[in-house]
């Protein structure tokens, strides 16, 4: 199962103090993790700033590098976007927390791996 990490996934386990890669082994079996280059290159700006959010994007660029990093084909602007064109082409699972974009996915008939109650991942369907 290929399962597609948006940025803010990313820094899910810092900001939640949440082991991932175990949550989505417990909740999935075997999967493989991947992540756009294009969410690399977002968390690279943020990691550039100061606070919670930069500290949680500098340890998101460490988990990024247990993903494999793959180029998205899409030509849409915002990293959002790319992130759902990607896993409805690919067939996907995507895990985010971001509402906006789950709403999005969900509607397109993607699979959306989220955090509930702060603690644990589950998986929506649309």
């Amino acid at each position: 199962m290929k399962v597609l990490l948006d940025t803010n996934a990313l820094m899910m386990p810092v900001q939640f103090r949440i082991d991932l890669f175990d949550e989505l082994r417990s909740l999935l079996g075997k999967y493989e993790p991947l992540v756009l280059q294009d969410v690399v290159h977002e968390l690279e700006g943020l990691a550039r700033g100061s606070g919670n959010d930069a500290a949680a994007a500098r340890a998101g660029l460490m988990f990024a590098g247990r993903c494999t990093a793959v180029e998205g084909r899409s030509t849409a602007t915002s990293v959002d976007d790319r992130v759902a064109a990607y896993a409805a082409a690919e067939g996907c699972m995507v895990v985010t927390n971001d509402r906006r974009l789950r709403v999005a996915l969900l509607a397109a008939g993607v699979p959306v791996i989220t955090l509930r109650n702060q603690k644990k991942l589950e998986i929506l369907r649309g």
